[in-house]
């Protein structure tokens, strides 16, 4: 069935956002100080008063025009062009998703450094002891 021919279903949106967020209806509930069975009647209706979508998209940290403007097929979408874009700046399938934000070289320079510290701590610890006998 085609996005046209279904109806604007709210609360199916709001249910999906809400999935997408890894909510649960109790959480929900209370982010707007309500119980389990009010977000399931919200979510089951066609539509919901404005005042009552913008307390649900707050609640959801969405705006009430993501919740209006959502659909599955726009979601796959933006993350098709997400994965897309960071694919097309790759060096090929195998460097894909490896950028680093540090120099590498410099982080086993400090762990070696570390390591060094740690023999000469237990060098000197084992001096003090042989002084003591």
């Amino acid at each position: 069935m085609s996005t046209l021919a279904r109806p604007n279903h709210i609360g199916r949106k709001i249910s999906r956002i809400r999935e997408l967020r890894d909510m649960k209806q109790e959480a929900l509930a209370q982010a707007l100080g309500t119980n389990q069975q009010a977000i399931s009647i919200i979510e089951n209706s066609e539509t919901i008063d404005e005042e009552k979508l913008i307390e649900v998209a707050k609640a959801l940290g969405v705006t009430a025009e993501a919740i209006k403007n959502f659909s599955e097929e726009n979601m796959i979408n933006y993350f098709n062009t997400f994965h897309d874009s960071d694919f097309s700046n790759s060096q090929g399938a195998f460097s894909q998703n490896q950028h680093c934000s540090f120099n590498p070289l410099d982080k086993v320079v400090e762990l070696y450094e570390r390591l060094v510290q740690v023999e000469k701590d237990k060098i000197e610890y084992l001096e003090n002891i042989l002084k003591g006998k």
